[in-house]
């Protein structure tokens, strides 16, 4: 199938938009890997270090001809997404002996859980978190040892920050391995309108402890479609993961396996090898295009269109918010997972999953096929499915029609037309808006302002019966120089609450929203923010705000902002607490969410 013309458009697009710093990158990574394999230039000494725990791996090691793998591990057992992690080094290097190669802990990276820090001080320091991982892994790697890396984690900002750091190290050959979703649990939607009934008051925090305690029951990542999920997808759909890696289940024969499988190809593609593939090959417009694609037909993370940037600048890539609107326009929503509908990941992957999606995306001429991946040249390797053989992974071919059309449709018949995220631009700067969990009867909402400089303040109001009329919450100051952009998801039961009641309500925010929230309009990352300025410091309560996800704009109606003085907010209590202290150098010199909202790229 001929390349859609859109996407062929944008491609071109991001192209003559990163020429410069895109070839830049490529000269840089270029006289890196003409150096060859890096422990051959450090000292006796400067080995003598790196092996002197090695055992009897020393030999391999000082002998220089066979593989050396670095792991970068963000295991902890406080996430359960990361827990299984734990293992993963042991078998790792048993892989690597078996395959004549060896392989390191080079270092850990934090990794940090969005669901316990929502709503709280410590979500303040999540989105810088995903710079920190980024640095902490590039010291890992800095001891300049590994021919090859091996990634591991799954979470919010975790991947994010490790596609950060094998950019930036491009020149090494890089698996991603995952850990797996956990199996299913409560539902979701049960899940939500226990948290609706508890910001009510209908029932009790023993009932909402239940509730959560059954969502959220084991080892793996969180089932919803949020940004971990969305995560997983993008690295399969970018060829970093192997093919099917994303949503097997952690502690499986086929998990095991398939951290296995990825550790032989690690060996394989390193510049010792015939088959040299470096992150540097992978990581080109064509992959980030593929990406964006996925994010659209799978109805992702919002929390992804400030992360994307900010990889895709570690690479030399340039992408603008109207890549993602366009490429959204063309791609069909193709999957119903929750927030967008009742399904968890182990029900999608159960009815198809990634492979079949981009087995139909290819054949709509909607992805590039002409990519690098960690398996080998094209990404129609994807549309394989993993299995199990005697011990280890064998690939088939995978599903060629959907095992369940509530779930996964073709692309000749989507849930909707467009992946559902649109970007919307007017007098209140840039922001985004996620459609695809919201009906179509509200993507336009029009209703006078109220106007809040903290999410806490919009709970009081609530319980105090202050919204009884149609009403745009604007929620400011909350963007990442303010104080770290943390979710306000927090808000989505009581703004679920309001609309329920017959209400037209939607939020306005220079902040953002978790990647799990749905069904309530939500203009967020409005930039430029507030603290730097924007035009949303200059709403007062009572402005008429018009929200238009049908033509892309958001604006303050009949008010002319400029003649106005920007509202000014008490920052001051952000700078301490909880670790708030040691990030005022990253608030200070954050970039525009515009642009990935980097301190390290």
């Amino acid at each position: 199938m001929a390349l859609h013309p859109k996407i062929a458009e944008v491609t071109d697009r991001i192209r003559a938009r990163s020429e410069g710093p895109r070839r830049q990158y490529l000269d840089t990574m270029a006289r890196a890997a003409a150096v060859g394999p890096r422990r051959s230039h450090l000292t006796c000494g400067n080995q003598a270090h790196a092996y002197a725990a090695m055992g009897d791996q020393k030999d391999a090691l000082v002998a220089d001809n066979a593989p050396n793998i670095g792991i970068i591990t963000a295991y902890n057992d406080m996430l359960s997404a990361h827990q299984p992690f734990e293992t993963y080094p042991a078998l790792i290097k048993q892989a690597a002996i078996a395959a004549g190669a060896t392989a390191q802990v080079a270092g850990g990276v934090p990794a940090m859980c969005d669901g316990v820090t929502q709503g709280q001080t410590g979500m303040e320091l999540s989105l810088f978190s995903r710079d920190v991982i980024a640095l902490s892994a590039a010291v890992g790697l800095s001891h300049n040892t590994f021919d090859a890396a091996i990634y591991l984690g799954v979470c919010d900002k975790i991947v994010p920050g490790l596609v950060m750091a094998a950019a930036t190290f491009g020149y090494i050959p890089s698996v991603f391995l995952p850990a797996g979703p956990m199996v299913s649990g409560l539902p979701n939607d049960e899940k939500s309108r226990v948290r609706q009934l508890f910001a009510t008051g209908e029932v009790g925090r023993a009932e909402l402890m239940a509730a959560e305690m059954a969502s959220y029951h084991g080892p793996g990542t969180c089932t919803f479609y949020g940004t971990a999920n969305s995560n997983q997808m993008l690295m399969e759909f970018m060829g970093l993961h192997l093919p099917g890696a994303s949503f097997v289940n952690p502690n499986t024969p086929l998990r095991d396996a398939l951290t296995v499988a990825g550790t032989e190809r690690a060996a394989q593609i390193t510049a010792l090898g015939n088959a040299y593939t470096p992150v540097s090959d992978i990581l080109d417009e064509k992959a980030f295009v593929n990406g964006l694609v996925g994010l659209m037909a799978t109805g992702g993370s919002t929390n992804l269109v400030i992360h994307l940037p900010a990889m895709a600048r570690a690479a030399g890539i340039i992408l603008d918010l109207q890549d993602f609107s366009d490429l959204s326009a063309v791609t069909p929503l193709m999957a119903k997972v929750y927030p967008n509908g009742l399904a968890d990941v182990n029900h999608f992957h159960a009815a198809g999953g990634l492979g079949y999606m981009i087995g139909e995306l290819l054949n709509a001429g909607l992805l590039h096929d002409d990519v690098k991946t960690v398996a080998g040249d094209g990404l129609n390797l994807y549309t394989q499915e993993p299995k199990l053989d005697a011990g280890r992974v064998t690939y088939a071919k995978g599903a060629g029609e959907s095992l369940n059309t509530k779930i996964l449709r073709p692309v000749a018949d989507p849930f909707q037309k467009n992946g559902g995220l649109t970007q919307l631009k007017g007098n209140l700067g840039r922001g985004v808006m996620k459609t695809s969990a919201v009906a179509e009867e509200r993507h336009i909402v029009e209703a006078p302002a109220r106007v809040f400089h903290d999410q806490d303040s919009v709970k009081a109001a609530f319980k105090a019966g202050e919204f009884t009329s149609d009403t745009i919450i604007v929620v400011r100051f909350q963007g990442p120089k303010s104080n770290g952009m943390p979710e306000l998801h927090g808000l989505t039961p009581t703004l679920a609450v309001l609309q329920d009641r017959g209400l037209k309500v939607a939020l306005v925010t220079d902040g953002r929203m978790s990647g799990a929230s749905g069904k309530v309009p939500s203009a967020i990352h409005l930039a430029p923010e507030a603290a730097n300025g924007g035009p949303i410091a200059k709403i007062n309560d009572g402005d008429i705000i018009r929200l238009d996800a049908v033509n892309g704009t958001i604006d303050v109606l009949n008010v002319d902002l400029a003649s106005r003085t920007d509202a000014v907010a008490d920052l001051s209590g952000n700078g301490t607490g909880v670790g708030r202290e040691l990030f005022e150098v990253f608030r200070r010199n954050v970039a525009q969410v515009t642009e990935g909202a980097g301190v390290a790229v």
